[in-house]
């Protein structure tokens, strides 16, 4: 018999084999734990008495302005991180000083909603105690940056009179539930906002630690009395952070496949929410050089109604509890929870845990990952004003937009609300008619943005230097200078108003998601850049390792030729990611696994 098989014909894949799940609850007694070799978090979780450990004692301790190692893992539970300010390291250790130490908090706010007097409250707090700056999060929060130990009760307790909180904005939880913005599609919005809202409060800590340690709350019974007071968590809470979102096609603004669990809204003829596909799965983190370790996008696992939703993701979320890795913790996101055990095995737990079987999934598309600015009209009338925050900076900028003492004059006059993206802009949302011209006076008279080119309105950086302490290199102080750069580049091609998403962030963890970004830029030393091509501009696909370690100067000369290419060659409404794989500059990538595969220009 003739082997007719080409030489070229690549084998099937062998079939991919899954281990067996785990059949018992997380360990929560500090010997077992010590015999099975669990992460240091672990212990630290199971020693803290439902995250006391001895945060209150070390408030108290006036000599530094630092917190206890073990108190600043649990103190991220409570929305915080304790920084220094990097930028003056070098000069207070010649000086033999301590670091500058200092808090960045967090807030909860889920749907990123709140009212003109709730803004009001969180300007004063930023022009008090965090050095006249709000800063609006990849999370569709706020985050204060500088807060010094002293007048972190303080500021808490002024959150706190606003109505807010801060409690599970970061830490080994399920955090801030973001869901979209669009104020549109007015009925898809409000039960979009409204899972949010839900799922935030149905899977938020029931410990009384957050209010005992910063409001002088009464002690709440828990911890050493050896009663469970997380009925959902227990004792250790989960593996690793959990993120939520809530999508209404066809914006996907919220990014939903580079997040823990999703819910896209299925829409009837009437923009009706008719139930919810949910996705699991996605993440961005991963470290360099060490490939076990990559950004994943969710998987669309099938559909619930509404009257299910809330349940579905305490599922998930509970399977993870059970499932994730502990012992590593590079390893413990549910993305690796799904890639060790198989979709089909945690689709099947889930059910399991639900009482019901999930529907399968109904047809949707997304059309893009950015923000619409300027005005919009929603379906019920109102309108709507979405404003371009240039890496969600809200301070006043010398011969500049003064976006702080401008939003505070909106707060005082506004009758609506204001809405927080998932891209860091700002939406003066709900503007009566005979409101909108006062509100765009105040916007004009101090020089606020409506919009940018097309290249910022769809770009994202994250902090980096000089506060957080994973940054390996700039990104939001970085990313101006090289778009003023690729802005020319682009213009000299006639691509001045091509809609490309370019992210930046410091370090591989990937806070604002560069891996979805079509040119994506990670920090991997001073001035030094992993650059990523070929990312779907929909969030949809994930990027290419395209150039390793280039600088500023480098990653524009690698991208001019590819734009000139790009301008001559774009078929009709071709985005530059989809472009570059077509031509074949770059590898596609399918999902997490193969993120590390056929890296590089294949050109």
């Amino acid at each position: 018999m003739t082997d007719t098989k080409s030489p070229d014909t690549k084998p099937a894949a062998p079939k991919r084999v899954y281990e067996a799940p785990p059949t018992s609850r997380p360990i929560t007694e500090a010997e077992a734990a010590r015999a099975a070799k669990l992460a240091a978090n672990e212990h630290i979780k199971i020693a803290s008495g439902y995250l006391r450990g001895t945060l209150a004692d070390g408030l108290l301790k006036h000599a530094t302005g630092a917190i206890s190692e073990d108190d600043g893992q649990l103190v991220k539970f409570h929305g915080m991180y304790l920084q220094d300010d990097r930028d003056l390291r070098p000069e207070r250790t010649k000086k033999k000083l301590d670091k500058a130490y200092s808090f960045m908090i967090r807030l909860r706010i889920a749907g990123g909603v709140v009212t003109p007097k709730q803004w009001l409250v969180l300007d004063d707090i930023a022009r008090t105690y965090a050095g006249n700056a709000l800063r609006a999060t990849t999370r569709q929060t706020f985050q204060y940056h500088g807060v010094i130990k002293s007048n972190l009760k303080r500021t808490m307790a002024a959150i706190d009179a606003a109505l807010l909180d801060t409690i599970a904005a970061c830490g080994d939880v399920n955090r801030n539930v973001m869901a979209a913005t669009n104020p549109a599609q007015k009925k898809a919005h409000k039960a979009a906002y409204q899972l949010a809202k839900d799922i935030s409060d149905s899977l938020l800590p029931k410990t009384g630690a957050w209010r005992e340690i910063w409001l002088d709350g009464e002690r709440v019974v828990g911890g050493e009395d050896g009663l469970e007071v997380e009925p959902i968590y227990g004792r250790t809470y989960l593996p690793r952070k959990f993120k939520t979102v809530i999508a209404v096609p066809p914006s996907n603004e919220v990014d939903i496949f580079a997040h823990d669990l999703g819910f896209i809204a299925i829409l009837d003829g009437n923009n009706e929410v008719t139930g919810w596909n949910v996705t699991v799965g996605g993440g961005m983190g991963m470290t360099h050089g060490e490939p076990d370790t990559f950004p994943r996008t969710a998987d669309v696992m099938g559909f619930c109604t509404t009257e299910d939703a809330i349940k579905v993701a305490e599922a998930v979320m509970t399977v993870q509890r059970d499932w994730g890795n502990r012992t590593n913790r590079k390893n413990a996101r549910l993305k690796y929870t799904i890639e060790r055990y198989g979709l089909d095995a945690f689709r099947a737990e889930v059910e399991k845990r639900l009482g019901k079987p999930l529907g399968e999934a109904k047809p949707y598309t997304f059309t893009n990952n950015g923000d619409r600015f300027g005005w919009t009209e929603g379906d019920d009338g109102r309108h709507h004003l979405t404003l371009y925050v240039p890496s969600g900076r809200i301070k006043d900028y010398e011969d500049g937009p003064q976006f702080l003492s401008g939003l505070r004059r909106v707060a005082e006059e506004h009758e609506g609300d204001f809405r927080l993206t998932a891209n860091q802009n700002v939406i003066i949302a709900n503007v009566p008619e005979a409101k909108r011209a006062a509100i765009e006076a105040v916007v004009d008279e101090y020089g606020m943005t409506k919009g940018a080119g097309a290249l910022r309105r769809n770009s994202i950086a994250c902090v980096a230097m000089p506060t957080c302490g994973l940054a390996l290199a700039e990104s939001e102080r970085f990313l101006p200078g090289l778009m003023d750069d690729l802005e020319a580049s682009l213009a000299k091609h006639g691509l001045e108003d091509e809609e490309i998403t370019i992210r930046s962030t410091g370090c591989p963890n990937g806070c604002a998601r560069p891996f979805l970004a079509e040119i994506g830029l990670v920090g991997r030393g001073p001035e030094r850049y992993h650059l990523y091509l070929g990312a779907a501009f929909d969030g949809s696909r994930l990027g290419k390792l395209y150039r390793e370690d280039a600088s500023p100067a480098e990653v524009v000369s690698t991208l001019d030729p590819l734009f000139a290419e790009f301008a001559k060659a774009k078929q009709a409404g071709e985005h530059f990611g989809d472009y570059l794989i077509r031509a074949g500059h770059v590898a596609k990538t399918t999902n997490g696994p193969d993120f590390h595969e056929r890296i590089g220009a294949l050109k």
